[in-house]
């Protein structure tokens, strides 16, 4: 039971984790923009860089995108929510149906690894270039939501004993 709690207690900090993400972007969407901004750009990755042409320089894109982002870590958060709800509803079930309740928290986790992993990472480290630029580099981060999230997927992925 406790390490139920304890997956069930990890969860719940995580999703609150990625919901304060979203929120901070939301209410302070300013901080975050210029990143947002001068990635999609490429304005700051090396001078000699062959790789400009992917540049997306209109802001109704640049909004865009990073509007798709605050939806993609609203999604993350509510999903990783609703998973650790559904988990400590089925807390004192049997292992099989514990095991069913973790579905929504895996989305949640997954949706989380894509966003960061894929597109911060994959995306905007590599196909924008991001890793080029000294000021506007998000790589070392991003990895870091990507291996909580990525550990958080594999604890919880783990199949529980039946409860005493």
């Amino acid at each position: 039971m406790i390490v139920r709690l304890c997956k069930i207690a990890v969860l719940a900090a995580v999703a609150l984790w990625i919901a304060l993400v979203a929120f901070g972007n939301l209410t302070d969407y300013g901080s975050n923009w210029p990143f947002v901004q001068h990635v999609l750009a490429m304005d700051t990755i090396f001078p000699g860089a062959h790789i400009r042409y992917r540049a997306i320089a209109s802001p109704l894109l640049q909004h865009a995108a990073y509007a798709l982002i605050i939806a993609v870590e609203a999604l993350a958060a509510v999903l990783c929510w609703l998973g650790a709800w559904r988990l400590w509803r089925a807390r004192h079930g049997t292992a099989a149906a514990f095991q069913r309740a973790k579905r929504m928290a895996v989305l949640g986790l997954a949706t989380g690894v894509l966003l960061w992993l894929g597109g911060f990472v994959a995306i905007g480290g590599e196909w924008f270039g991001m890793w080029m630029s000294s000021q506007w580099n998000g790589i070392e981060s991003a990895f870091r939501f990507a291996v909580v999230l990525l550990a958080m997927l594999v604890w919880l992925g783990q199949r529980d004993d039946e409860t005493e």
